[in-house]
């Protein structure tokens, strides 16, 4: 279903939860990666897509359309992950960067919700030493596909800065599988 029919079906209160089983059929599980890859955890990640489509369900009626919508999830996922991880890293007070890094690859590796390879830990470990906007748009453009343009409405930086951003994010990663051998 095309997002414009479900955004058309969720304004008429008579269909409003037929179009929102809609959305959560065609978002819930990108929204849910996009939300793992950030905060790790897979309990953490399930409250926080929860969270999240929670909040859109009481503001997709207000959905303006001057964006796409799927763009407008991800802002809001976005953002939901950064205040979980500013919440997260004041009740330890612990730098995320720094040395929380350390725990949420501990959390990684112990998961029983990571069945990946030895690479894909060590990649998911290379990405933990990065800073949190650096993690985001190589998440997001590595691991979700998206163009530069698409992650700038969604972060709300310009497209320079994104490439920038993921330039440097994978020298790290180079750097560290390096160093990791």
């Amino acid at each position: 279903m095309e997002d414009a029919q479900i955004i058309s079906m969720f304004a008429d209160e008579s269909s409003r939860e037929a179009a929102f089983k809609q959305l959560l059929k065609k978002y819930q599980q990108k929204i849910y990666w996009h939300v793992r890859r950030m905060v790790i955890d897979h309990d953490d990640a399930d409250d926080v897509t929860q969270d999240i489509f929670v909040k859109v369900w009481r503001n997709l009626e207000k959905f303006r359309e001057d964006s796409q919508l799927y763009t407008w999830l991800y802002r809001i996922a976005t953002n939901e992950c950064i205040t979980f991880l500013n919440k997260k890293k004041q009740k330890n007070n612990v730098s995320l960067d720094d040395d929380n890094s350390s725990y949420l690859s501990e959390t990684l590796a112990d998961g029983s919700y990571f069945n990946g390879d030895k690479a894909q830990l060590k990649l998911q470990q290379a990405l933990l030493t990065l800073p949190e906007k650096q993690r985001l748009v190589f998440n997001m453009k590595y691991f979700e596909d998206l163009k530069y343009d698409e992650i700038s409405d969604i972060l709300g930086t310009s497209v320079g800065a994104l490439k920038a951003s993921y330039h440097l994010a994978v020298k790290k990663i180079e750097t560290f599988f390096n160093s990791h051998d």
